[in-house]
């Protein structure tokens, strides 16, 4: 083994650890970074995990120190994340904009279906047992995603003259969506939560990316030329983009 492995290898260490901060506890993960300089915590956002990444040199009793010394960091960024929104009964939940509540329908055979109630509000309709409501309505969106998003995208590329090999839909937490030089676009399911619009513009935005692969003037000629409407939708995603990843997140409360 090089000397440089040996140099950087370490006893199996614990993937998470527990503080304390003003009576409440906070889960922690660990990540050892070999180019890492120091001591350092984030907050992901779209997973609300707190991360404290380790130097090579750096020791557990030292990283337990650091995230106890910034325990009032954490419980004040975890704080400012918006409520978590899980898909539960009673739960509003956005499809294309428009606000649904998930309704129960433990006797009615089927899956997830949409209606109007009887006040003229929008329902998500959920059959089955309680304790499959949450995958239920999850692999509902991800189905309507994958639709909306392969539709729109593959009109795009087509008035562009450039073909897509496929449509993939997943939660990526950093981007919005993403094209590959072998043609390949990749979007995440929650855009199924954005008014139509911005789902609109994303696939055009990767649609453009088949011919330049950049975001030059040239890429946004393009996407202006197919999609007018891109800046109403970029407008958009920067005031309430982040909203869409607390959705489908179960509440974690602190003891």
């Amino acid at each position: 083994m090089p000397w440089r492995a040996l140099l950087y290898r370490r006893p199996t260490e614990p993937r998470t650890i527990e503080i304390v901060f003003d009576r409440s506890v906070y889960l922690v993960q660990l990540r050892r970074h070999r180019q890492a300089r120091r001591y350092t915590l984030r907050i992901q956002a779209t997973t609300r995990d707190v991360v404290l990444t380790i130097p090579p040199r750096g020791t557990l009793k030292e990283a337990g120190e650091f995230a106890r010394q910034h325990g009032g960091w954490i419980a004040a960024r975890l704080g400012r994340l918006p409520e978590a929104a899980p898909f539960a009964d009673g739960a509003v939940v956005p499809l294309r904009g428009e606000p649904h509540r998930i309704v129960h329908r433990h006797c009615r055979r089927g899956t997830v279906w949409t209606e109007v109630g009887p006040g003229g509000g929008c329902l998500l309709c959920v059959a089955g047992d309680a304790p499959h409501i949450d995958r239920r309505v999850g692999d509902f969106l991800r189905r309507e995603a994958k639709r909306d998003l392969e539709a729109a995208s593959r009109q795009f590329a087509q008035s562009l003259g450039v073909g897509i090999k496929r449509v993939a839909v997943r939660d990526q937490s950093s981007r919005w969506g993403s094209c590959s030089t072998s043609g390949v676009l990749s979007f995440s399911w929650r855009l199924i939560l954005a008014p139509r619009h911005v789902l609109t513009y994303l696939a055009a935005h990767e649609a453009a990316h088949l011919i330049e692969m950049n975001h030059s003037p040239r890429f946004w000629r393009l996407v202006e030329r197919i999609c007018p409407d891109h800046e109403r939708a970029k407008a958009w995603l920067d005031a309430h983009g982040s909203d869409l990843h607390r959705y489908g997140w179960p509440t974690r409360t602190a003891t």
